[in-house]
């Protein structure tokens, strides 16, 4: 491939719309183009990468025993309102309407559609285990769509469904795909954690993500684990307990209810203000805060030093939309401005706590009025309870909640892949059976598992960079050597370095070679830019000495050697890179 005949169009500056390093070095790179918002066009180089990652995907899918279809993008909206997930999905789906005003979706994922397609073709557990997949663009109405490819409203996705016809099958099923998953990232060049995650929208009993580990803002996610088990999961379904122990009264064993007080505190709101005026730690205050679940208000209260966990909070109150009550309504409802609410005398509002609450004695709230709060609170007896659920948001340090022993570290990662055990939510509600051995119709047993194409290429960008650009790991590199005559007006660069060239095509190996009449620092600074990984220059030095450079892209070495050993020089490099990913 001749750069002169290739559209890549670098840039010298880094884009203003971008954020994270890794959509900045994309699209100065000249990868990806953007149509509109969370849209992205795809170039040359690109598109490469992607078929790279998904020729890894289909191969170890089909190892696994799972085969490939291609379903239909565009979806009855029948089958989302049977699933329920019309209304629980809610804006995010790409809805809309054929001529016959007719609902239909753009599909973001394949449940509803797969479960139909199974529905009535497969009638006895002798068909089952079956795993279908496909490799398909998606959609989805992100609310505020970033990051470049990382959260867009268009993406590239593997998509798999198995069907089972019990538990242990199923948990077969599953693992396969943990393994093909893991195989997969590998592959790519990407180590990654499985972690526990929140099922969301998508139901079922169980979820895991697959987090590649960054320590760079592109890790929008926070992932906590246990430093003497392995303990893992994301922080919306991360779980802890605190390992100090708490010498302030009320926190070691239940004691005596003291008398209830309402104390004058002008113009304090914040847990810094209350508990500095108030001369108590923030363990003994807890924060009442207003949402509303539904349309419905709802009261959540939580400990004054933790912080709540809204995917947590609206999983409790099992609602579709959840957003803080704005400030008229809180004043409504507490009789006083924000800062001030508490539970005690609040009425007309379901009372959820967190767990913690229930342990507590004496403590401190809001007393429904301005510049005044409550001490010497106690559940038991001064408010009702409706719902205890865990609703706070782990912290780095705290107990690890499967061991017992060990404390929690956090990590910052991006999310490539996702596993969801289902179990019957689909099949049940779309009516999809098969008759077991016993001769019983029964619901089949489900399980779902996303890779994000597109993510997994952005990860490795942001996870394989240096100052200079990308550091494309081999396996998905679009090409793998760039050959630069440094001058290609100087005939002996030119011929050599067009002799190299087509030797390699002719070795079927994956070239560059930039022919183009621009100045050496413009042609080196986009080879980095670029991020292949093997540079062959063709320079003074081979005028002077014969001998051509080799440049690993990210490492601070040059090789040196005859024109003649070139080839054999660069396929043991390429080896011996694949081995190191």
């Amino acid at each position: 491939m001749k750069w002169s005949e290739t559209y890549i169009p670098t840039l010298r500056e880094f884009p203003a719309e971008a954020e994270i390093i890794s959509h900045k070095l994309l699209i100065k790179a000249g990868y990806i183009r953007k149509l509109t918002s969370g849209v992205y066009n795809y170039l040359p180089l690109m598109q490469s990468v992607l078929l790279k990652i998904t020729n890894i995907v289909r191969e170890e899918m089909n190892k696994s025993g799972a085969q490939e279809i291609l379903m239909p993008v565009l979806h009855p909206a029948e089958l989302w309102q049977k699933s329920g997930r019309w209304e629980t999905v809610g804006k995010e789906l790409m809805r809309m309407r054929d001529r016959h005003q007719r609902d239909l979706v753009l599909g973001g994922t394949h449940e509803e559609v797969v479960t139909n397609l199974i529905k009535g073709e497969i009638r006895s557990y002798r068909q089952l285990p079956v795993n279908l997949y496909q490799i398909q663009t998606k959609f989805r109405d992100e609310i505020r769509p970033r990051f470049g490819l990382m959260r867009g409203r268009e993406f590239l996705m593997k998509d798999a469904y198995t069907f089972d016809a019990n538990e242990k099958s199923f948990n077969i099923s599953y693992q396969k795909m943990v393994d093909a998953y893991f195989k997969i990232f590998k592959r790519c060049g990407l180590e990654t954690k499985m972690v526990e995650s929140d099922t969301g929208a998508m139901g079922g009993k169980a979820a895991h993500e697959f987090m590649v580990i960054v320590d760079t803002e592109g890790g929008e996610n926070i992932i906590f684990y246990c430093d003497r088990c392995d303990y893992s999961a994301n922080i919306d379904k991360a779980s802890s307990f605190d390992l100090k122990e708490i010498k302030s009264e009320g926190f070691t064993e239940k004691e005596t209810f003291k008398k209830m007080e309402k104390v004058h505190t002008p113009d304090k709101k914040t847990i810094e203000e209350v508990t500095l005026f108030l001369n108590q730690p923030p363990e003994k205050l807890v924060k009442t805060l207003i949402y509303r679940a539904d349309g419905n208000l709802v009261a959540a209260l939580i400990r004054g030093d933790k912080e709540i966990n809204e995917v947590k909070l609206k999983n409790a109150l099992g609602c579709i939309q959840l957003e803080m009550a704005d400030s008229e309504s809180i004043k409504k409802l507490t009789k006083a401005e924000v800062g001030f609410s508490g539970p005690v005398g609040l009425k007309g509002v379901k009372m959820i706590v967190d767990e913690q609450i229930p342990n507590l004695f004496n403590f401190v709230t809001g007393a429904n009025q301005n510049d005044y709060h409550l001490v010497n609170v106690n559940s038991e007896r001064d408010f009702k309870i409706d719902q205890v659920a865990d609703i706070k948001t782990a912290k780095e340090g705290e107990g690890c909640p499967k061991c017992k022993k060990g404390r929690l570290k956090t990590d910052r990662g991006i999310e490539v892949g996702n596993t969801f055990m289902l179990g019957t939510k689909y099949s049940q509600s779309l009516g999809a059976t098969f008759i077991d051995k016993d001769g019983k119709e029964k619901p089949f047993i489900m399980g779902s598992y996303g890779v994000g194409i597109t993510r997994t290429a952005q990860a490795a960008v942001e996870k394989y960079h240096d100052e200079k650009g990308i550091i494309w790991p081999v396996s998905i590199a679009p090409l793998h050597i760039n050959i630069l005559p440094v001058n290609i007006q100087d005939q002996t660069q030119k011929n050599v370095a067009f002799d190299i060239y087509q030797r390699m095509k002719e070795n079927k190996m994956e070239v560059l070679i930039d022919d183009r009449d621009e100045r050496a620092g413009v042609k080196f600074n986009d080879s980095d830019l670029i991020g292949l990984p093997l540079r062959i220059t063709v320079g003074e030095k081979y005028l002077k000495k014969k001998k051509v450079e080799l440049t690993l892209r990210g490492k601070n070495e040059t090789l040196f050697c005859p024109k003649e050993e070139v080839l054999e020089k660069s396929k043991k490099i390429l080896e011996k890179l694949k081995a190191v990913f």
